[in-house]
């Protein structure tokens, strides 16, 4: 046993009252005086308006353990429960049960329990310490159902390529801005970008006025693969993969013929999934919290807070030459330097198209079965003719043509190349995502069994439907005017035959 002097604090009680609480600071600061001072005790309890026998109690328990003797002391069975097993799994059934019922009704109906089966009846203070005590988990899973339960705590996988142009990124995304259409009016411009997930570099985009289509996806990864004319702008080359979503535009049969053709493998992701594509979400936001608000027509809060002013070519130019010169310059704070310089390496050689015009004809313009006839090929209410389709009337042949000139067609036999049809009328115009996908659906399924195993307790106890799990369905009796009614119109109609 260690005993303290009266009249002086050590250092070691100063250390001590550093990292007690605020009530074991409170109780020496009241001390003090009388143990530094000799203030009597009794002016002490005046001064601060305590009791004086609690002083004497907190001098002698000072005298005995220092200022640890100066916390609250604890009771021996806190932090155990005295309910039974059987009510706290009850109350635990009950607070997972749909819809979420409040803890104010949920202790209401444990005490009404607790009195038919002869236990102790809980204080609300005690039912909501059960309560509050579940997993968050579970009670997400529970109230609000697996899509909420994903966003919030599943694993994510993070997977990043090992080289450049080994899997690409596509998205769009609707641009907080507002600018002028051909018409003069203010339009909702969307923005398309191609992004390396290796390097985070920008690799093509397309800005456009309406919804997003399989050709402005086409268009950018056209840039986005064909050689740039800016030095600044090195990214070119087929990737390996192009991640997308399940829009429209990226499940189109023309960008499954692109792919094909290009050898490059297509991967969707997850329905209502968007954490695969976490990557090209961050530069839209980037792109919508730092550049837009420093031009006219930026939306706030959905309204613009000056008058829109760009022309969509004045747009297109402002984000290419933030993306060439800012984005994919500076460095990237995941990977530590500049997607540009990333991009590019020790040096090394993209696999890329033989030209330009075998670029357009597989990736920008869309292909088609036809057949030729007589007065040339029929498509889309057109007819296309060429001299040299004389030898092939009556064969099959593939068509592709690009949706934004009608004008021509391109006719290929046999994977060769026969001629362009022009349309006279148009003449002049380490740890793999199958083991993350494994752990999420154990942990799911081991859950949902706690969930079964809750609500399965409250149907023991509550023979009322209000807090069982599900509610079997009653059949309806009809009367007899309701049921002549329903099978009037229904009747089964027998003919007999003539002898």
């Amino acid at each position: 046993m260690i005993l303290y002097r009266t009249g002086a604090i050590t250092m070691a009680d100063d250390r001590v009252l550093g990292t007690d609480s605020t009530e074991v600071a409170m109780r020496m600061a009241v001390l003090r005086p009388y143990l530094i001072d000799n203030v009597p005790l009794t002016k002490i309890a005046v001064d601060a308006a305590i009791p004086i026998r609690t002083v004497r109690r907190w001098i002698a328990r000072y005298r005995l353990s220092g200022p640890a003797g100066l916390m609250r002391p604890t009771r021996p069975d806190a932090g155990t429960r005295t309910f039974p097993k059987e009510m706290v799994e009850l109350i635990e059934g009950m607070a997972l049960l749909k819809p979420q019922s409040s803890i104010a009704t949920i202790h209401r109906r444990i005490v009404m329990l607790a009195a038919e089966q002869g236990w102790r009846k809980p204080s609300y203070g005690s039912v909501r310490s059960i309560v509050r005590e579940i997993n968050p988990a579970i009670l997400t899973l529970a109230h609000e159902g697996s899509a909420a339960f994903r966003d919030k705590y599943e694993l994510v996988h993070r997977h990043r390529a090992s080289r450049p142009n080994a899997t690409w990124q596509a998205d769009h995304t609707q641009l907080d801005i507002l600018i002028l259409d051909a018409g003069g009016k203010a339009a909702r411009p969307w923005l398309t970008t191609v992004m390396d997930d290796y390097s985070r570099v920008v690799a093509g985009y397309m800005v456009t006025l309406g919804a997003p289509s399989a050709l402005n996806t086409s268009l950018a990864l056209r840039q986005a693969i064909w050689r740039k004319a800016d030095p600044m702008w090195p990214v070119c080359g087929i990737p390996d993969v192009l991640h997308v979503d399940h829009g429209s535009d990226f499940t189109s049969l023309h960008l499954e013929q692109a792919s094909a053709d290009l050898h490059f493998r297509l991967i969707y992701s997850g329905v209502a999934r968007p954490q695969g594509r976490g990557k090209i979400e961050r530069l839209f936001r980037t792109i919508n919290t730092e550049l837009l608000p420093e031009l006219p027509g930026n939306l706030r809060n959905g309204k613009p807070s000056s008058p829109p002013r760009l022309s969509l070519a004045e747009l297109d130019a402002t984000i290419g030459d933030y993306i060439v010169s800012t984005y994919n310059t500076r460095p990237h704070s995941t990977i530590g330097v500049p997607p540009a310089k990333a991009w590019c390496g020790d040096g090394w050689l993209p696999r890329m198209p033989e030209t330009v015009d075998e670029l357009d004809t597989l990736l920008v313009m869309v292909a088609r079965p036809r057949t030729v006839h007589r007065d040339g090929i029929r498509f889309e209410g057109l007819r296309y003719f060429d001299p040299t389709l004389a030898a092939y009337v009556g064969e099959p042949v593939m068509i592709r043509y690009d949706p934004r000139d009608m004008g021509e067609i391109r006719i290929f036999h046999r994977n060769t190349f026969l001629c362009r049809a022009v349309s006279a009328d148009h003449a002049g115009d380490s740890i793999t995502l199958k083991d993350i996908q494994t752990a999420r659906i154990a942990h799911r399924r081991h859950l949902r069994n706690q969930i079964a195993e809750r609500k399965a307790r409250v149907a023991d106890f509550f023979p009322s439907p209000v807090f069982r799990p599900t509610q079997p369905a009653v059949p309806v009796t009809l009367s007899g005017t309701e049921a002549k009614g329903r099978q009037k119109g229904r009747r089964l109609r027998i003919y007999s035959e003539g002898d």
